[in-house]
């Protein structure tokens, strides 16, 4: 088993319909983990900020993305809010998601947490980052790029 599917499940949601995670995730360097609701009102404020971001950050690195793990409490909550956003989201299955969000130790929302291609944690702090961003989303990059090399 891939270890994007042990971490994420076997399926992701992207704007293109359901894929197979290790399909959607096997040539990313960065992949981050957004952890938000559509009741939260720092994620309804911090969301859109990511959105154009990962816009950006795609036109310029095919091999980023970002994956939506919900903390809606009800599937068409979920559907309605993820509509609004162009990245990739793990299923509302709420065994799945609440298994991710204990990995990771989320205690609050909204939470970005950006992981190397083997799903090593790079940052944890990836919403403060992202919101205190100066300059190009090449910094972020290159940033992101040289914690990966160092844990290597």
């Amino acid at each position: 088993m891939d270890v994007w599917d042990k971490l994420l499940g076997p399926k992701l949601e992207t704007k293109d319909g359901s894929k197979s995670t290790q399909e959607a995730l096997k040539t990313k360097k960065i992949v981050g983990l957004y952890f938000s609701a559509h009741w939260c009102p720092p994620c309804n404020s911090f969301t859109p900020i990511l959105s154009e971001f990962y816009e950006h950050m795609t036109a310029a690195h095919q091999d980023f993305e970002i994956v939506f793990i919900s903390s809606d409490s009800d599937d068409k909550s979920f559907q309605s809010y993820y509509e609004m956003m162009p990245f990739s989201a793990v299923p509302f299955i709420e065994v799945q998601r609440k298994r991710i969000a204990g990995t990771f130790v989320v205690n609050a929302i909204p939470t970005l947490i950006f992981l190397d291609g083997n799903a090593r944690v790079v940052e944890k702090e990836g919403r403060a980052l992202v919101a205190n961003l100066e300059g190009s989303v090449d910094d972020v990059w290159e940033k992101l790029i040289q914690k990966v090399e160092t844990a290597q």
